[in-house]
């Protein structure tokens, strides 16, 4: 149903439903109403849909191959985005609205994308007025030994970098100017860069956190990690991946604009809430079958054009003879790649009315401790 091109819920569940009859003639037939099929979906459990998601992410690593790591670390980009809603009341009542002056409800989600292969690799979707450190906090449990969260200043905060390094990870994220660090705490020994400390006032009864400060772009720009060996992330590398983070943001544009949902079709939350899971879920299928075949080939699984690969999805859905005459699918969808020319003019459109204006987080405020800060992270140190 993600898939199909038509408006209408009801004209996506017709066309998949015949689609399916076609692709296997002998089996037995899927129900024939929409309504008989949100039923059904109701019954789906928790443990279901998990059990789902694991075996999905055991495919995920086994076809990223060699591009399951990048300059030695296992990354994942980390970002969240709203998705609109139908103005129902039961939508409203249940979802809130976020964001703008006369926005109406939505669903948020953050996503776990995986930078090696360009694929979601976990996701959590909850109200319009959810927080993205939250949901990020949910997600940690699902990632490998030797992750590298890679962030924008969004991703900020005392209590989430703590359960980072609780949860044995590492991580590199940009800090703003709403971010105050310490310098000189008295505890920088045998280390090597610029270090500095995150020790917010409501938490000075817990321990300093320790990090590592990384400048990119001449100095406009500054990263935080507690990879405080330059040896395993160098100032060079970190600035590649954070870079190579856009990548997330290129991923929403593929599921809002390419696979046309960037307003869901769903009048009720629980309905929407099930949209939003299946469209992510279709965009991952939709990578895991070309990447299988691109990393074959021994191309990079980033250069995956999902439009191409749409397009040859649909044509497959519309005609199975006009496929298999022209062989496997999947050897197709290995072809989908992006254009390599190099672009005369810019893609930017000339003037778009509802383009954000948000300004750069700008840089972190850095101070030099206090002889009483010294003295009372020495007594918190002492005391843990």
């Amino acid at each position: 149903m993600i898939y199909e091109s038509s408006e209408s819920l009801k004209d996506r569940f017709y066309h998949a439903r015949q689609c399916l009859i076609e692709m296997f003639p002998g089996r037995r037939r899927p129900g024939k109403t929409y309504q008989g099929f949100i039923k059904a979906q109701k019954r789906l459990s928790s443990d279901m849909i998990s059990h789902l998601l694991d075996h999905l992410r055991q495919c995920h690593r086994r076809v990223a191959g060699r591009y399951w790591k990048r300059f030695g670390w296992i990354p994942f980009a980390c970002d969240g985005s709203r998705v609109e809603v139908p103005r129902t009341t039961s939508n409203e009542s249940e979802l809130g609205c976020a964001g703008r002056y006369k926005t109406g409800p939505q669903l948020f989600v953050t996503t776990l994308y995986h930078m090696g292969t360009g694929l979601p690799w976990d996701w959590h979707i909850g109200r319009g007025t959810d927080s993205e450190r939250d949901h990020l906090r949910l997600m940690l449990a699902n990632l490998p030994a030797g992750s590298l969260i890679v962030a924008d200043a969004g991703f900020t905060g005392y209590d989430l970098l703590q359960a980072i390094l609780s949860s044995g990870l590492s991580f590199l994220i940009r800090v703003g100017a709403n971010v105050t660090l310490l310098t000189d705490l008295g505890m920088e020994i045998e280390c090597e860069g610029d270090v500095v400390w995150l020790w917010p006032g409501r938490k000075r009864d817990q321990k300093p956190l320790k990090f590592r400060l990384i400048w990119l772009n001449k100095g406009k720009m500054c990263l935080l990690t507690n990879v405080l060996d330059p040896e395993r992330l160098s100032d060079q590398t970190a600035g590649v991946l954070y870079r190579m983070r856009w990548g997330v943001e290129v991923f929403y544009r593929s599921y809002k604009q390419t696979l046309q949902q960037r307003k869901l079709r769903s009048d009720a939350p629980h309905q929407a809430r099930w949209e939003l899971f299946w469209g992510l879920t279709a965009l991952l299928l939709l990578g895991l079958m070309s990447v299988e075949k691109m990393v074959e080939a021994g191309r990079d699984p980033l250069s995956l054009s999902v439009a191409s690969a749409l397009r040859m999805i649909r044509q497959a859905m519309r005609s199975r003879q006009h496929w298999r005459r022209r062989g496997d699918l999947r050897v197709e969808l290995a072809l989908a790649m992006k254009d390599h020319y190099r672009r005369t003019s810019s893609k930017k459109a000339r003037n778009w009315p509802h383009r954000k204006t948000e300004s750069p987080p700008g840089l972190p405020k850095i101070r030099k401790a206090t002889i009483n800060e010294t003295l009372r992270a020495k007594e918190v140190y002492v005391a843990a």
